[in-house]
């Protein structure tokens, strides 16, 4: 009778888990980089701005999930390409203060999809396009840090698949509210974004 024990230095293989229907939903809340470390330089003058927009964003997400809505969070791997999600917000809950807290608010449920992105939109190079076809999205509520970088980048991308774009102005943040309130004024009038705010959902 052939053994059945795992060979010394070997890893059991994981079970599979059975495939979950993708839910149908035409609005979809993305969540960009709010699992974030922010150790970058000049963190520390966003990272104020950065908590505020996390709490509008949970009361948004809130709501938006009682009607039904699908959330996916787009994050960045912050360069370790071994990593996974859950590695990031493991050591993303544990730091000290605000960034911890951060984390911990936004944790996803069990329900939220997650994916990884290597640049500043969470379309490139990622399969969010894939997933919100099969989803049937038509329309993208787009949140998180930062507003003149990820979040433009991405609702730019957003546009060019046609889908409409909600960018809740409490909900994102910037190092500054004057890079904050001119990438605002650009995602409304060239790409023609929503920018009402959260509490208007």
């Amino acid at each position: 009778m052939a053994s059945t024990k795992t060979p010394p230095g070997r890893q059991p293989p994981k079970a599979h888990l059975p495939p979950a229907p993708l839910p149908r939903s035409e609005r979809v809340l993305l969540l960009v980089d709010f699992i974030n470390p922010l150790d970058f330089p000049k963190a520390g003058d966003l990272l104020g701005p950065a908590w505020q927009a996390a709490q509008a964003t949970a009361r948004l997400k809130a709501r938006l999930v009682r009607q039904g809505c699908a959330v996916i969070y787009a994050n960045d791997n912050y360069g370790v390409w071994h990593s996974e999600f859950r590695d990031i917000l493991s050591h993303c809950c544990a730091l000290p203060g605000m960034r911890g807290e951060m984390a911990r608010l936004l944790a996803p449920a069990p329900q939220d999809l997650v994916l990884l992105k290597p640049r500043h939109s969470a379309f490139h190079s990622t399969p969010l396009q894939y997933l919100l076809s099969r989803m049937q999205a038509r329309e993208l509520v787009v949140t998180g840090l930062a507003t003149d970088i990820c979040v433009q980048f991405t609702a730019s991308d957003a546009l060019m698949h046609g889908y409409d774009v909600w960018i809740p102005s409490d909900c994102t943040a910037a190092e500054n509210d004057e890079w904050k309130d001119a990438a605002l004024r650009h995602m409304q009038r060239v790409l023609r974004c929503s920018t009402r705010q959260g509490s208007r959902a």
